[in-house]
């Protein structure tokens, strides 16, 4: 795969003009932190990532909330996050400036180039967190979940490495059990209802997610470990 090729996205890349301060950080922290495929495909991520060092992706990080607070309260962990939407990288490259992350890189593009080219087992865990639920049933095709993508987070997972999807969308949670289920590489750890109705311990939450439960909506979190 080269740099120039992408498939077709869904969904904006970019909403309202940034400002001056978020733009300076696009321009001159972003570099700092962006990797590209190549990078990706050598692993070539962390400087001086150690064996037993923690590594977790985060897909589609919207804000960037979540990524921040896991990156800040573990520093010795190494953090990929992978965002297309601009305004939302520059949100993050907000909070990494502000709180003085160091352990956060990112890529800016589709995580299922990202996906393609990553070796097996590079990750101890990965988040996809509230993505476009896409709700029209002609639009479904276009949801995140797939068997495609399964087995790309299947194969970029560690053995026995943990796979969190959250939703406040009941359609989509239900077509993700019954895609996991179809697949046959994961296994979901709930033993008990309270597994998937209260959020994990520690949990910093979401600006979405926050909006969904304003609105009445209840967010369910589903853990799958690697078979």
């Amino acid at each position: 795969m080269t740099e120039e090729w992408s498939r077709k996205f869904y969904g904006r890349k970019q909403g309202h003009k940034l400002h001056s301060h978020p733009a300076f950080l696009v321009d001159t922290l972003l570099p700092k932190l962006a990797i590209s495929l190549d990078q990706a495909k050598a692993f070539d991520i962390f400087p001086d990532l150690r064996d037993d060092q923690m590594t977790t992706l985060e897909i589609g990080f919207g804000g960037g909330e979540h990524l921040a607070h896991r990156a800040s309260e573990a520093r010795d962990h190494a953090f990929l996050g992978c965002e297309v939407f601009l305004n939302g990288v520059a949100k993050l490259l907000g909070a990494v400036e502000n709180e003085n992350i160091e352990n956060i890189k990112i890529h800016h593009g589709d995580a299922r180039d990202l996906l393609e080219v990553l070796p097996e087992a590079s990750f101890d865990q990965i988040y996809l967190l509230y993505p476009d639920p896409w709700p029209k049933k002609r639009h479904n095709k276009r949801r995140f979940i797939s068997q495609e993508n399964l087995d790309s987070l299947h194969r970029v997972l560690k053995p026995g490495g943990n796979f969190m999807f959250a939703s406040d969308i009941a359609d989509y949670i239900n077509w993700t059990l019954a895609h996991i289920k179809t697949h046959g590489g994961f296994e979901w750890s709930a033993n008990r209802a309270e597994d998937w109705i209260k959020a994990p311990k520690t949990w910093p939450g979401t600006r979405y997610e926050q909006k969904a439960i304003a609105a009445g909506r209840t967010p369910t979190y589903l853990s799958f470990l690697r078979r």
